[in-house]
């Protein structure tokens, strides 16, 4: 069965340069819509634990 992608609802309505995620069992594929053939795999714990980060504003770069 073919993965089903989910890109953010943030993410421009023509698709390009978007970050797209699908899960199948434990792991989470993350990949970019303008190279989908390369996609890094993580488990659901990690996955949270990025959604947290950046929720937290741990990767905004301030001056």
């Amino acid at each position: 069965m073919e993965q089903q992608w989910q890109k953010s609802s943030f993410s421009g309505a023509g698709g390009e340069n978007c970050v797209e995620i699908a899960t199948k069992g434990a792991a989470v594929f993350i990949r970019e819509s303008d190279d989908p053939n390369v996609m890094t795999v993580v488990s659901r714990s990690k996955f949270a634990a990025l959604i947290a980060g950046v929720k937290a504003g741990n990767f905004d770069h301030r001056p």
